[in-house]
């Protein structure tokens, strides 16, 4: 059986989770076994939605205590639920929440472990997986041959298979402890995609001056459904907020498309965001870095270019 832990921060499921439950889906096909999801908390919404996205079965531990998803219980959670239920791969969702699971299950398993994992297992001659290393410039395949497996998801990896139907929910009675840390306040960036989610991305640089101009940066990401980021220098100058620093020593991030304003492209920034499907850089300096990773490349003032961008997008969408 493949178990799929389903994250739900504050009762809601975001993409990441579903991604996770179409990739435990194809794996168990593959397998030729069942793909279970695992919710937990006492408000969790809509459980019974994973099964369009390839469950065949959903269980939820309804104990409120682990609605702030504390990892050193969480662990103890999801080993008893796996052995309860028989589950020889645990699938996690590569967020920060997932990232602390994945270790403390592995060794409280005995199962071999891999984060970060970009496809779907190759079962040729064994149990395989991929996933990107040395800052994206490589891909790297684990052969995990222990008996249990505990695999994280990068985001972004596979897209949500919406092809199946709701399931009925059953409550999975496990022993919950208490927790050693008591959780005050979470406090959450509210109202936009976060950005290891984010599908296209809009990003900016020193170019762009000061903060006062990045209003053309954000009415860009308005048009395209767009998540916003920066480099680590407008990070650190206060220009943005430190959650949208991407790169090396930011958020590495993955999605379809990455727009870059006024980046030059160091080789720490490029770390975090070479694993875009498209890249699109946006530099009035011709030997900028960027353009060589780049897919699309425009050499021209930001504050010129993007706003013509945007005035054709918004054309485009009205015709």
């Amino acid at each position: 059986m493949v178990l799929v832990f389903a994250e739900s921060p504050k009762g809601k499921f975001k993409k990441i989770a579903l991604e996770a439950v179409t990739y435990g889906k194809k794996t168990a096909e593959a397998l030729g076994t069942s793909c279970v999801a695992l919710t937990v908390g006492n408000n969790v919404e809509n459980a019974g939605q994973l099964g369009v996205y390839g469950a065949s079965k959903v269980y939820n531990i309804n104990d409120a205590s682990l609605n702030t998803l504390d990892s050193q219980v969480l662990t103890k959670v999801i080993a008893e639920a796996a052995a309860q239920l028989g589950a020889k791969i645990i699938i996690l969702s590569h967020t920060s929440t997932g990232k602390s699971l994945l270790g403390r299950l592995a060794v409280r398993l005995n199962a071999g472990s891999v984060p970060g994992v970009n496809a779907l297992p190759d079962l040729s001659g064994g149990f395989k997986v991929k996933k990107s290393v040395y800052s994206g410039k490589a891909v790297a395949t684990f052969q995990i041959k222990s008996d249990i497996k505990v695999l994280s998801l990068m985001g972004n990896a596979i897209r949500p298979d919406a092809s199946g139907s709701a399931v009925s929910v059953e409550n999975l009675s496990v022993n919950v402890p208490a927790a050693k840390v008591t959780v005050k306040e979470i406090k959450t960036v509210e109202g936009t995609v976060p950005l290891p989610e984010a599908e296209i991305v809009v990003s900016a640089g020193r170019g762009m001056k000061g903060p006062e101009n990045w209003g053309i940066i954000e009415e860009l990401a308005d048009v395209l459904g767009a998540t916003t980021a920066c480099s680590r220098p407008v990070a650190d100058a206060g220009w943005r907020p430190h959650h949208e620093h991407v790169g090396q020593t930011g958020i590495a991030i993955r999605p379809n498309l990455y727009i870059a304003v006024g980046i030059s492209g160091a080789i720490q920034h490029l770390a975090g965001v070479n694993n875009s499907k498209t890249i699109v850089v946006i530099n009035k300096d011709p030997e900028a870095p960027f353009f060589k990773a780049a897919d699309y490349g425009v050499v021209g003032d930001a504050f010129e270019v993007v706003p013509r961008l945007t005035a054709a997008l918004k054309q485009f969408k009205a015709g």
